[in-house]
């Protein structure tokens, strides 16, 4: 079985550099230009079986542009990092708050941004959205998820755990990784 995980296109809000979970924001101009150029290329599956989305605009539009509105099952728990007090803004605006502080420089996973998610809380929901993603996909050969940075790097930091620092998993937008399990389960990956 085949796993493909692609991040979503460019929206106005990663040109801007803010973070953005929870706001359903469409793509941006140059996010639709890229996912085209992209699908020009080559680089994504050509054969899918199963494709799932986490239910946000942005990644409704990817999947629609690269694959023609295939039929889709939403997983949201897939969806991005809640961000709380936090979202739609950037690091600039926040670097001087005590509770943006706590947050970046924790640890331990347990710090929330205030009303949203801790990167443990976060953590086990994509986990749980994934591992429901794998038992639903078993009869299948490729499967395809449209989703978000932080859930694709959470993922591969999972699977893959020590092999880079967590930040290095993050792919750029309308990218991605294959990830393939053999018949014991065991998972390799390739960049998208």
């Amino acid at each position: 079985m085949v796993v493909h995980l692609i991040r979503h296109g460019k929206t106005t809000a990663n040109e801007k550099q803010l973070y953005c979970g929870q706001t359903d924001l469409p793509l941006s101009e140059q996010g639709v230009l890229d996912i085209l150029e992209y699908k020009h290329q080559g680089i994504y599956p050509l054969t899918v079986d199963l494709f799932f989305t986490s239910g946000r605009l942005r990644t409704e539009q990817t999947l629609n542009l690269i694959y023609d509105n295939p039929l889709r099952e939403i997983l949201s728990q897939l969806a991005e990092y809640h961000f709380g007090f936090f979202e739609m803004r950037s690091h600039a605006d926040l670097e001087l708050q005590e509770d943006y502080q706590a947050w970046i420089m924790d640890e331990t996973g347990h710090v929330f941004c205030p009303n949203g998610d801790s990167k443990k809380s976060f953590a086990k929901r994509v986990l749980r959205g994934f591992n429901l993603l794998l038992r639903q996909a078993q009869q299948v050969e490729a499967v395809l998820v449209v989703c978000h940075g932080g859930v694709i790097t959470c993922i591969m930091d999972n699977l893959f755990p020590d092999t880079r620092n967590f930040y290095e998993w993050h792919p750029e937008p309308g990218r991605g990784y294959s990830l393939t399990y053999d018949i014991e389960m065991v998972c390799s990956y390739k960049t998208i």
